[in-house]
């Protein structure tokens, strides 16, 4: 009973722990890339790096909307979903994460979702998004959704984010 008790333990832990930072092979471009869960540590890949490095280094946020920005942060949540083969993942996605970094945002509320090119992930953690295109952030407030940013910004990332916790 105790070995049965303990068989049963382990796999109800191994349905809850989300696995991270998987890789594949982009049929259409025969290059790696990432697909599910991934953690920003899985940009330090040698595939990865080179782009993100200089879309993050690059980008120019405007200050003052970075400060009006953190008058709003209460009880945001923030899902990043991304192609690491899409031209606009590769150059939003490093340049999104920076604003988080200068805002001081903490890593523990967003999550970075990486699909293929049929916007599917390593599991079924992206079926549920309604993803057409790439990236998109969604946000949330008190765990509802108020608003996106799909694969282009209309103004500026920072300020459609503003634009977004403003209104809601």
């Amino acid at each position: 009973m105790k070995i049965f008790t303990l068989i049963l333990l382990l796999f109800s832990f191994s349905l809850v722990a989300q696995d991270y930072n998987h890789f594949t092979i982009d049929t259409v471009k025969n290059k790696k890339m990432l697909i599910g869960y991934c953690t920003r540590e899985a940009f330090n890949d040698t595939a990865f790096v080179g782009w993100f490095e200089e879309s993050y280094n690059n980008y120019q946020f405007e200050n003052e909307v970075l400060n009006q920005l953190k008058d709003f942060l209460n009880d945001i949540k923030i899902k990043i979903v991304l192609g690491t083969w899409c031209s606009d993942s590769r150059e939003f996605v490093p340049a999104f994460l920076k604003i988080l970094d200068n805002i001081s945002f903490s890593e523990s509320n967003y999550e970075i979702i990486s699909v293929d090119r049929k916007k599917k992930g390593f599991g079924n953690e992206a079926d549920h998004l309604d993803i057409n295109f790439v990236p998109t952030f969604i946000f949330y407030r008190n765990e509802t959704e108020i608003g996106r940013i799909i694969e282009l910004p209309n103004e500026s990332l920072e300020r459609d984010f503003l634009e977004i916790l403003k209104n809601n």
